[in-house]
């Protein structure tokens, strides 16, 4: 039995080599897994928007049956688990392991929505930044241990706007720099055998805080950290913006992006050509009122599962960097005056 355990220790250690530190911040595999499918559900605004003919199932109403908001975004992350799965053709008992994670107080949404499927479940939060840290922890597990691993996130408008601003029914005035939550849920399945898109990098981000304290002004609280990630990602490979077909952020709007675009380019980086934000995305701003644009954790996860995800596949994208941002804030701390810090996590997906 000794020597039954000890095998298994080298076994396991043989595979973890296969990640490999490149430089101080980012993670690179020798043996990518593969993005293997994706599936999105959005809400009514989202299905209105330029890009509701990628989504695989769009709602009429933000209830969707159930009696309450918390209750309909449950649903809407256990229909796009489901809907990953089925796409897939991968058994749920072959799935070795599930990250997932949203906005709501412990996270209820993931866990009463899933507490169905019988698959290991690891809970976790990074905020907007979820879809991205989830798919990162699951590039891992499949470099270890895992087979296939599937990561999932969701948010809710209604469900967000009460837990961190005002009850709808209040009718509050949202300022310019506010934006709109996206009702959804984005869910892929990765897999250690496959041909791609691969992942082939992650450069998790540092926690970073400006003392931005505007909670309408998202955007400029998550910016610093989408920079500072970008920058350590490309002083650890090597690349600069050209490598990249595309450069997608999870949820700045219009005046992260904005500002983003500007850190850069005091720091010699030019992204300005190949570089956009989900949240610009999937909102028509002037048609749709959405201010300064989406945000949320199904911000970018259906924008990536929904839209990118297919251009990968059919190749119109070879090499992209998408880096999800999130806002580590809540109530709480909101009113007790505290800023806002931010945090952004990176995978580098190729084809």
């Amino acid at each position: 039995m000794r020597h039954l355990s000890f095998l298994r220790h080298i076994l396991f250690i043989l595979e973890v080599i296969f990640l490999k530190k490149v430089g101080n911040q980012t993670i690179g595999f020798d043996n990518p897994p593969t993005i293997l499918e994706c599936a999105s559900i959005v809400g009514p605004k989202e299905a209105k928007g330029p890009l509701a003919k990628y989504f695989d199932q769009t709602l009429d109403d933000e209830f969707w049956g159930e009696k309450t908001w918390e209750k309909a975004e449950s649903k809407i992350i256990k229909e796009t688990v489901n809907t990953v799965i089925s796409k897939s053709g991968v058994p749920s008992n072959k799935i070795d392991c599930m990250f997932a994670g949203d906005l709501l107080n412990q996270c209820i949404s993931s866990s009463f929505g899933l507490r169905e499927l019988n698959i290991p479940f690891f809970g976790v939060f990074g905020a907007c930044s979820t879809f991205v840290e989830s798919m990162s922890l699951g590039a891992i597990c499949t470099e270890s241990f895992a087979e296939n691993v599937l990561c999932a996130t969701s948010s809710h408008f209604c469900s967000a706007e009460k837990q961190f601003r005002f009850p709808l029914e209040l009718g509050n005035q949202r300022p310019p720099s506010s934006q709109w939550t996206v009702t959804g849920s984005g869910a892929t399945i990765l897999t250690k055998s496959g041909t791609g898109p691969y992942i082939t990098h992650i450069t998790p981000g540092k926690i970073v805080d400006m003392g931005i304290k505007d909670g309408n002004n998202m955007g400029a609280a998550m910016a610093p950290a989408f920079a500072d990630t970008l920058i350590a990602h490309f002083e650890d490979t090597g690349r600069n913006p050209s490598y990249y077909d595309v450069i997608i952020s999870g949820d700045l709007g219009y005046i992260g992006k904005d500002i983003v675009i500007d850190i850069l380019k005091s720091k010699g980086y030019n992204i300005k050509s190949n570089y956009n934000d989900c949240g610009v995305l999937i909102f028509d701003k002037n048609a749709q009122d959405t201010h300064s644009g989406g945000s949320g954790c199904a911000c970018c996860g259906t924008v990536f599962s929904g839209y990118f995800f297919k251009q990968l596949k059919e190749k119109k994208i070879k090499k992209m960097l998408l880096i999800a941002t999130g806002a580590l804030m809540n109530s709480t701390t909101s009113q007790q005056g505290e800023s806002i810090p931010g945090i952004a996590h990176a995978i580098c997906i190729e084809v």
